[in-house]
């Protein structure tokens, strides 16, 4: 497989997940994608912004966010997210520890 059909596909496979967390999971709390899989929603976000940035496009966290949700975030975050419990709070200081570090978020 050449380079360029790998990069397409890689994309691809990006707008899907995208596309099923975004459209068909709603559900899906981010707390709760990164207590279990280390990572969510907010941090596919911050990728991209990493990814603009090394390739000298300048881009906030706020700007990926909102180029990842399709909206602001604030916004999406009032139509789809709900207040974790105390549990699952301490749970996601340990996971974003242990993930993403201090400084990332």
């Amino acid at each position: 497989m050449d380079d360029r059909t790998r990069i397409e596909i890689e994309a691809a496979a990006f707008r899907a997940l995208r596309h099923h967390l975004m459209e068909k999971r709603t559900d899906v709390q981010n707390i709760d994608l990164m207590n279990l899989a280390g990572f969510c929603r907010n941090c596919l976000a911050r990728w991209y912004q990493e990814a603009a940035n090394e390739r000298g496009i300048a881009m906030s966290k706020d700007e990926a966010r909102e180029v990842y949700y399709g909206m602001p975030y604030d916004i999406w975050k009032d139509r789809n997210q709900s207040e974790a419990d105390v549990a699952t709070k301490a749970a996601f200081e340990v996971a974003f520890r242990e993930n993403v570090g201090p400084g990332k978020g």
